[in-house]
């Protein structure tokens, strides 16, 4: 078997059998985390459809995983594509994270949030040389994940050091759409291209600051990520320079009563001993780092809708509600699962429907659900809805996009106004009356 085979091989099998990925009983942990926030006034105050999210939450998400790792040198970088609200980031900034970036808007908004730029990473995928060179002069980090762009970069900067996206070839993740390091993704360069990669560099003279993955989102067993981990340390290994090894993230958060979540400090110590490890074998310390998006965001969000209508059909009783597909896309993109409560009538009698929204197209936000009797004006909220749900959002039907509110110190803060019809119009531009000929 040819070496670069076995390194795959040898580190599936050198993590086998570590259970880290757990059933926790979830739901009860999450509800007391919102006990003393009372939604139906805030529902009132801003109106529905409304994105919330609680930032005692994503205090409690961070210290988690700070408290988790026990390394020289920890970094956690905030994946902002999960939640790009200002001032989000600001508390994610006070908190002491970096910033994750995808695309250079990102950037500048993390810049304008107060970031420093040498806190911010830039993981573009697919890009022109001509935005890296921009996020270059922005004074950002930037990730490379194509030989293509390195050789470029390398003959066109080559003082500017760079970190490499690798891609494992491991499949994790809890969805093909969110699965990033298998063989077939787009993501990274191969981890078979690493002789490549080194007559690159030796070749024009850049500089590896850091070595980066990201296997998917979402992850459910513990094999394929420190697998995956595994053999990024031993990419490692191959550049003298480096200031970081990033590992990504993709940590599972809960979304039902029992359901699979990341055991973070079961994980943090299995990292921070590995990682020890490679420091000693290195010769000096440098960063772990970790990108964490979903799991920092999404238990701190709640979606609040009103029930428009009760419809019952002769196999259904639908409740719709005022919103759909297009402020929350993930339950028809993804699949994914968000539990409903009934904020109005929460010790109203169980019955069983299926919430729909009001987008001209299959718009389901979750079927055959037991929920307190809904009435027609009561407010349902939506859990798990702090991450990839309102920047997701679109004006799909011509519908404008909610408001969101961050609640800090027990108030609840408007930081980001609801769309008006004026904002739908503000980029088109008329031509005026048009006559046939």
């Amino acid at each position: 078997m040819p070496a670069r085979q076995n390194l795959v091989v040898e580190s599936m099998n050198s993590f086998a059998g570590r259970p880290i990925f757990t059933a926790m009983p979830t739901r009860t942990s999450q509800a007391s985390d919102w006990a003393n926030v009372d939604l139906l006034p805030i529902a009132q105050q801003f109106e529905t459809p409304l994105y919330v999210y609680h930032a005692d939450i994503i205090e409690r998400q961070y210290k988690r995983l700070v408290n988790a790792f026990d390394v020289p040198k920890l970094e956690l970088h905030y994946a902002c594509k999960a939640n790009t609200n200002l001032e989000v980031l600001r508390f994610m900034r006070s908190l002491g994270a970096g910033l994750d970036c995808v695309s250079l808007n990102e950037v500048r908004i993390g810049l304008k949030a107060g970031f420093a730029e040498e806190d911010i990473l830039y993981t573009p995928n697919g890009v022109s040389l001509a935005e890296m060179l921009e996020a270059i002069d922005l004074g950002v980090g930037i990730n490379v994940d194509s030989t293509s762009i390195l050789e470029q970069l390398g003959q066109a900067r080559p003082d500017v050091p760079v970190c490499i996206r690798i891609n494992p070839h491991i499949m994790a993740g809890g969805n093909q759409k969110i699965s990033t390091g298998h063989i077939d993704s787009k993501f990274g360069i191969s981890i078979h291209q690493l002789p490549h990669v080194l007559r690159i560099v030796e070749t024009t003279g850049i500089t590896v600051s850091g070595v980066h993955m990201h296997t998917g989102s979402d992850i459910y067993d513990v094999a394929p990520f420190l697998a995956a981990a595994d053999i990024l340390l031993r990419v490692a290994r191959q550049f003298p320079d480096l200031e970081y090894v990033d590992f990504g993230s993709g940590f599972k958060v809960p979304y039902k009563e029992g359901d699979i979540a990341t055991d973070i400090e079961e994980m943090g110590e299995l990292m921070s001993t590995r990682f020890r490890e490679f420091c000693k074998d290195y010769g000096r310390e440098v960063a772990l780092v970790f990108e964490p998006g979903k799991f920092l965001v999404s238990e701190a969000g709640r979606f609040l809708v009103e029930a428009n209508v009760v419809k019952t059909t002769p196999s259904t009783v639908f409740v719709g509600v005022n919103s759909g597909l297009n402020h929350l896309i993930r339950p028809m993109f993804y699949d994914s699962y968000h539990h409903i409560e009934n904020v109005s009538n929460p010790k109203g009698k169980s019955r069983i429907y299926t919430v729909v929204g009001y987008i001209c197209e299959t718009d389901t936000f979750g079927a055959n659900r037991q929920l307190a009797e809904v009435r027609e004006g009561d407010v349902l909220g939506m859990h798990n809805a702090g991450a990839y749900c309102n920047t997701m959002a679109s004006n799909y039907n011509s519908r404008e996009r909610p408001a969101e509110v961050l609640i800090v110190d027990g108030e609840a803060h408007l930081v980001r106004r609801r769309e008006t019809l004026e904002d739908l119009l503000g980029t088109q531009v008329e031509i005026g009356e048009m006559v046939k000929s």
